[in-house]
């Protein structure tokens, strides 16, 4: 297996992509970024190529996708069109680009990379990492071995979808102080900590470059700590997945 590898974070806005040095999570080079255009599975995937083109690259292909993703096809379709559902991402994204693409679930990506290069690593028990941003990515960890798909965000919790009650984005658009925020984020991480009895909360997206203006405020009884890779990890975790199905 080379050394370095390709992982490619596809988002609703952009696709980033970066060669990874798998041994140490390090970025090989710069990142490269396209903007994901609006239409079918097809477009998008000529925009995925275009991007693989851009860095010259050939090889085995990591792709973090906001879906959940079952032997290669998603299943649902967040913030990218929903002519997504039921199609095959990695034959679609290897037949344009030439490439063996092996796609996961975004949230799914950026855990790997924090439980192999991050605050996740040799931790043991149940690790739970959720992305924070305009809804809620989650990715659940037993003994270090992924629990696929987990979807946390899409809980209920006062009657509401939970990324609807204390996402950034709802942060953001109801002007929450930190406090207030915490306060809301305090809750959702208790009631997963009442179901899934975790050892450890780790917090990725944006948001996680705040953590010393919050952190403090959160009141739950397992010990949390903010993402160490930001917002690199879904490209580096997307690029663990492709080493560890091309072993």
């Amino acid at each position: 297996m080379a050394k370095h590898i390709l992982g490619v974070d596809v988002g609703g806005s952009g696709i980033k992509g970066a060669l990874v040095d798998i041994k140490t999570g390090k970025l090989i080079g710069n990142r490269v970024r396209v903007d994901t255009p609006a239409g079918t599975p097809d477009i998008i995937a000529e925009a995925f190529a275009g991007l693989v083109k851009k860095i010259g690259y050939e090889g085995p292909i990591g792709c973090g996708f906001p879906a959940i993703v079952q032997h290669g096809v998603a299943k649902s379709a967040a913030n990218i069109d929903k002519g997504w559902i039921g199609h095959n991402i990695e034959q679609e994204f290897s037949d344009a680009c030439g490439n063996p693409v092996k796609a996961l679930n975004d949230a799914d990506a950026a855990g790997l990379a924090e439980l192999t290069f991050g605050e996740g690593k040799k931790v043991k028990g149940v690790v739970i990492l959720i992305t924070i941003g305009t809804g809620l990515g989650t990715a659940q960890f037993v003994d270090g071995t992924l629990v696929p798909n987990t979807e946390f965000g899409h809980l209920y919790l006062h009657g509401r979808i939970a990324e609807h009650y204390c996402s950034n984005r709802v942060r953001e658009e109801e002007n929450l102080s930190w406090a207030d925020w915490a306060h809301r984020f305090s809750e959702y991480l208790r009631h997963l900590e009442r179901l899934l009895t975790p050892d450890l909360f780790i917090l990725g997206g944006g948001v996680s470059k705040e953590f010393s203006d919050f952190g403090h405020l959160l009141k739950v009884g397992v010990p949390v700590r903010p993402a160490k890779l930001l917002n690199n990890a879904g490209i580096v975790g997307a690029a663990v997945y492709a080493a560890k199905q091309h072993k």
